[in-house]
Parts: structure tokens; sequence; C-alpha cells
């Protein structure tokens, strides 16, 4: 298939709200960054239907879960902006050396920063993304945070983890 009939294709999906189209975030940093949106679902059911998912079972055992549960979390965070009558300025962040931010929500000059892990335990890795867009973007990103699926609890609780069942996108 020819790109422009992809993009044929994707704009009439679009415009039916079967899928939407996640932009780059990108502004002069100095990186080669990538520009192409990416795809999701507005139905994360129709979604794993297509993929052939009938229970939870085959769900938990996918390979495309991680990207499932990414969907649902982004979706969430655009019917909250969309449902405030806020503008849903969700971008992704990921440059030529493959580093990659899930959620970046602009907010006046500065950004928050989100990972979206599919993780049923906590790993210290999960930060090391938001670490660098940090370091990357010094004094910008005001807020950052790990959206996991896990049950674990740790001893101490640890800044900027949140499971998913206790995810608020409000202020602490």
């Amino acid at each position: 298939m020819s790109v422009p009939t992809i993009n044929s294709w994707l704009s009439v999906l679009a415009a039916s709200y079967i899928v939407y189209l996640l932009p780059p975030y990108f502004e002069n940093i100095g990186k080669r960054l990538v520009k192409t949106p990416k795809v999701y679902f507005y139905d994360t059911g129709l979604a794993t239907f297509l993929l052939g998912i009938d229970s939870e079972d085959q769900l938990e055992k996918h390979p495309l879960r991680g990207a499932l549960f990414g969907n649902y979390v982004i979706n969430e965070m655009l019917k909250d902006k969309m449902n405030k009558g806020e503008k849903p300025n969700l971008f992704f962040y990921r440059d030529q050396s493959l580093r990659e931010i899930d959620v970046i929500c602009p907010k006046a000059q500065f950004l928050e920063a989100y990972e979206i892990k599919s993780s049923m335990s906590y790993n210290r890795e999960f930060f090391k993304q938001l670490a660098y867009i940090r370091q990357l973007l010094p004094g910008r990103v005001m807020r950052s945070a790990v959206i996991y699926d896990g049950d674990s609890q740790q001893d101490k609780p640890i800044e900027g983890l949140w499971n998913f069942r206790n995810f608020r996108l409000e202020s602490d």
C-alpha cells in the first residue's frame, strides 16, 4: 500500500472517531525528533476484538497488552480533558535514539510527563526516561509520574509512582 492510501484511510478512521492521532511533542532542543503521530483507538474494546482477544486470560498473556493498557490510559487522560472543557493537548516524545515519553502535556511554559507501564510490579527502570526528559529540559518539567497496572505495594510510597487504580489527573 502506498503512503497516501494509508493516510487517506487513517483520515477516514479519524473522521469516524474510530482512531485518533497522538501528535509528537517537539521544539528546538537540539535533537532529531520523531515527527510522525501515533495511532490510538478511541475504543480499546474494539482494538482487543480486532486482535482476536476474547477473554481476560488472553489479554493477560497477549504481547500487545502493554500497548492496549497505554491506549486505555491515554483515552482516560483525553476524556478527562474533554470533560473539563479543556483542549486535549496530549503529545508523546521520541527522539532518534528511541528515548520515549508516553505522554507529554504542556501547561503554559511547563510540561507534565507520564510513563505508562503495564507491569504488575514496580521496577526502578520505569523512571529512566522521566529522568532523561528532566535533564533534557531543565526546570520545564513541573510534574512527572509513572502510571502502572501493578498490585505490588512498596514499603514506602514512591513519589511519582501511581497505580492506575488510584490514578488521578488533578493536582495532588
